[in-house]
């Protein structure tokens, strides 16, 4: 496998038959803030002037539509009892699971690569672009990945949940690296000035807070991103 990070075995993993109504609300909020993210141009105007009518309309029915879904139990982590048992079974992954993993895939990857490229403007060329590199390149993005989503490309979202075990690992070491270098970033922008050297100490800041997030995920430091793997712990003779 070429990994020698810390590991966990399926069968050490303390069985969970039901999920309680704790746990199944607990998860709302994650699914609610995902599709109120999806229309990044929206989005962006809500970071850079606070809330409009209209995202206090979309949340509203964000919330009605996630809502629904979570009481029928098609949303992950709300369903009455968890979906995957064991990591290897070579399970259907359901439609409303690929949906959603799909769109959050978008919320981590397009908000991420788009500030990089914001800030790498800014330190080449000293001027803010961001609200026109959303604009214009947004959607195209989004567009792409609800692709290969829909082609079952991206982890979680593919048509069998029987590398489950791997495949979380690269959601969650993803989700940890961008939610951690994206709230640095905001702190940066509402810290420093907009020169060549406050952009610098932004962008220096975001590639590495991806970067040591990213290594600390890849070797399974971090919650849920170590390996699942299916078997037990056995010793040959």
């Amino acid at each position: 496998m070429g990994y020698s990070g810390k590991v966990e075995y399926a069968a050490e993993r303390k069985m969970r038959e039901r999920n309680t109504r704790i746990y199944r609300m607990a998860h709302w909020p994650i699914w609610i803030w995902v599709f109120f993210l999806a229309p990044g141009p929206l989005t962006f105007g809500l970071f850079a002037r606070g809330f409009h009518w209209m995202n206090w309309a979309w949340l509203a029915l964000v919330m009605l539509g996630t809502g629904i879904a979570g009481l029928k139990a098609q949303l992950p982590g709300c369903e009455h009892k968890p979906y995957i048992l064991r990591f290897d079974e070579d399970k259907p992954n359901p439609l409303y699971r690929r949906v959603c993993y799909t769109f959050a895939w978008n919320a981590a990857l397009n908000f991420a690569l788009l500030n990089l490229a914001g800030l790498v403007y800014a330190v080449m060329t000293g001027v803010w672009r961001l609200k026109q590199i959303y604009d214009y390149a947004y959607s195209p993005l989004c567009a792409l990945i609800l692709l290969l989503g829909i082609l079952g490309r991206l982890p979680r979202v593919g048509p069998s949940t029987q590398t489950e075990g791997m495949e979380r690992r690269y959601f969650y070491g993803t989700v940890w690296a961008v939610t951690v270098a994206q709230t640095l970033l905001l702190a940066l922008w509402k810290a420093l000035p907009e020169t060549r050297t406050g952009n610098l100490i932004k962008l220096s800041a975001y590639v590495g807070a991806l970067a040591v997030m990213g290594i600390f995920a890849a070797r399974g430091l971090l919650y849920r991103t170590r390996p699942i793997l299916p078997g037990e712990v056995m010793i040959a003779d």
